[in-house]
């Protein structure tokens, strides 16, 4: 059984709002079992809606739309499913009343047009909405010579729409796939230190179309997710299912992986090794306007182990006058690699500095980034530093790639340098 999903209106198709929606109701399908096998996004454009759901009615068990049940003109997606189907719209009293009494909860009265939300095709099935105007509608469209394809229509409002598939949605597919439904799982495996094609070189016959599990890699600002998935009758199948390709990757590719929870970043890794070992940690960040020192604070919830960050601005025009550094920063007055200087030596003195100055066991250290005003200047170096009771360590790295990606790759090595330090140390008692 395959699913589609179709997401409706103007605000989608003109990319003036996200479509959240559908990556959401494909995570529910996946969660009952059901592979959503096409997203589909139309404007609000009646033929363009009725083209739309004649083509997902065709090659779709179900189909999931949202967006369109609103009570304004450009609202048409009861209107499209009644010429879609030929099923004239029908005046539902029941769900009237319930429009109406939602008004009079709020203390306003009924706009005549929101009678239109009541209205629904011939034969189709109200989906009632707790949280607002707009009831969904639960419809079934026979087609020749296979099982019928049913509709969802759900309203565009992701709270409401969410609320929806709880209670009425959800249930209904259960039903329809009875005692033998089945669970669709992945499990997620993030990796940072190599690239998408030299990852896939160093998982011979993985990636492999038609494989069991199967293994897709996905990149996202430096960080490579492997995500095994399969379909199996339970939670442990699945588990039972995937285990050898998920202890082979991890014989593969080591160090590479660190971390196997979707929702982990370097940064939660980092924080959760500091706090194991009850270690502490300091930054200095040149020119990256202080995002480590956010990604450090926003994972160490509870501040048990981010001592805080110095944040100084590229740039030797600046940093060459004393004054204008903040005077917290005292031990860190001079100017910032002046011609002459040498680099790896001054990044090691700052993470020496800050480490002391803010009394932590490491330090990280971001060095300057090399300046890009000109289209054709060649890519430069940036040094980075890592104090640690073992002594410091810098290393220089080109200042290379797309440029979107720079600055947070750039600090995902400094992170990543860090968790190898630590995952190479005991853990050690407190201090």
């Amino acid at each position: 059984m395959i699913a589609e999903v179709v997401s409706i209106g103007d605000e989608i198709t003109s990319g003036q709002r996200l479509d959240t929606n559908s990556q959401w109701l494909s995570q529910q399908l996946g969660e009952c079992g059901i592979r959503a096998a096409y997203h589909t996004t139309v404007g609000d454009d009646l033929a363009a809606n009725v083209r739309v759901f004649r083509e997902a009615i065709q090659r779709a068990d179900i189909v999931i739309s949202t967006g369109g049940l609103g009570p304004t003109a450009d609202d048409l997606t009861r209107e499209a499913l009644a010429e879609t189907t030929g099923r004239p719209l029908r005046l539902d009293s029941t769900a009237l009343s319930q429009i109406r009494a939602l008004f009079t909860r709020r203390k306003r009265e009924m706009p005549e047009r929101n009678a239109v939300q009541a209205m629904f095709p011939e034969t189709s099935r109200v989906i009632p909405n707790l949280n607002g105007t707009a009831p969904g509608i639960d419809l079934s469209v026979a087609r020749p010579d296979r099982s019928p394809s049913r509709i969802f229509a759900l309203p565009g409002v992701p709270a409401e729409m969410r609320e929806m598939w709880k209670h009425s949605v959800a249930p209904a597919i259960a039903e329809m796939l009875g005692p033998s439904r089945h669970v669709i799982r992945h499990h997620c495996i993030k990796c940072f230190g190599v690239g998408e094609s030299e990852l896939e070189r160093m998982l011979p016959d993985m990636i492999r179309r038609g494989r069991i599990p199967t293994v897709g890699i996905t990149a996202s600002k430096a960080t490579l997710t492997l995500r095994v998935s399969a379909e199996a009758a339970s939670d442990e199948a699945f588990h039972t299912l995937c285990a050898p390709t998920v202890k082979t990757i991890r014989e593969l590719l080591g160090s590479l992986i660190f971390s196997e929870d979707d929702r982990e970043e370097l940064q939660h890794v980092v924080v959760r090794l500091l706090a194991q070992q009850h270690k502490s940690l300091a930054t200095v960040e040149f020119g990256s306007g202080g995002l480590l020192s956010q990604w450090l604070t926003d994972a160490d919830t509870n501040g048990r182990v981010y001592r805080g960050g110095i944040v100084l601005p590229t740039g030797t025009a600046v940093l060459s006058n004393p004054n204008q550094v903040p005077a917290a920063t005292t031990n860190l007055r001079r100017t910032y690699f002046p011609p002459g200087t040498d680099e790896a030596s001054a990044t090691g003195e700052y993470a020496e500095t800050a480490r002391s100055l803010l009394d932590a066991d490491y330090a990280l250290v971001i060095g300057s980034f090399p300046q890009s005003d000109s289209a054709d200047q060649k890519p430069g170096n940036v040094y980075l530093g890592l104090a640690s009771p073992h002594g410091c360590k810098v290393h220089c790295h080109p200042f290379a790639g797309h440029p979107e990606l720079l600055r947070e790759r750039t600090l995902k090595l400094a992170l990543n340098a860090l968790r190898l330090e630590l995952e190479s140390a005991d853990i050690a008692p407190p201090r």
